[in-house]
């Protein structure tokens, strides 16, 4: 079984999302221990954002490396992927790779009933890490579009690890952190 491990955060090691994307991936190392992991620092190594020029595949290394993106993907049975909530959403590093991989034909299709994900049979946890409180609030475009984009590629099975209120103090910060570490998801192993 194969992981996907993404962090998009640019706080580093002061980051929420981190921390939880790491205890998220120990936590299924441990309990399946022929797990084989992917590592992806989507701050430290972007992918550009879309272009036309990127739509033309007019420079070879940057289209290889959408190539390989999507391989990374499409191979993943699992993927935790780091999401913080920058200006009520996702950060734009993260949206550039959802961009490389809701590719058309590749991981979702149109047919005469509408779009057909074509992605489907993963798991995707998503550590999700915000300075403030936006559950169920209007405010919240980060979780609403996560699962609206991997749910139109296929993608179902989607939990969220969610800090939130981590701005209010170092007390709520610290609390807030504690109860996303424990709703951590069980590791189980996806059928082949």
């Amino acid at each position: 079984m194969k992981l996907l491990h993404l962090d998009s955060s640019a706080l580093g090691t002061g980051s929420v999302t981190r921390e939880l994307t790491a205890a998220i991936v120990a936590r299924w190392q441990d309990k399946l221990p022929q797990l084989q992991v992917e590592y992806r620092d989507l701050d430290r190594d972007p992918l550009p954002h879309l272009t036309g020029q990127s739509l033309a595949q007019a420079n070879p290394e940057e289209a290889a490396d959408a190539a390989r993106t999507m391989e990374q993907f499409l191979a993943a049975d699992v993927l935790v992927i780091g999401a913080p909530m920058y200006n009520f959403s996702i950060p734009s590093t993260l949206k550039a790779w959802i961009d490389r991989v809701a590719v058309a034909g590749k991981t979702f299709r149109y047919g005469a009933q509408g779009p057909e994900g074509l992605a489907g049979g993963k798991k995707i946890i998503i550590a999700s890490g915000r300075g403030g409180i936006h559950s169920g609030a209007p405010s919240d475009f980060q979780e609403t579009y996560l699962r609206q984009v991997f749910g139109f590629l296929g993608v179902t099975d989607i939990e969220f690890v969610r800090a939130e209120g981590v701005a209010y103090s170092p007390q709520h910060r610290s609390d807030a952190i504690a109860g996303a570490l424990a709703s951590i998801p069980e590791p189980v192993r996806l059928a082949a």
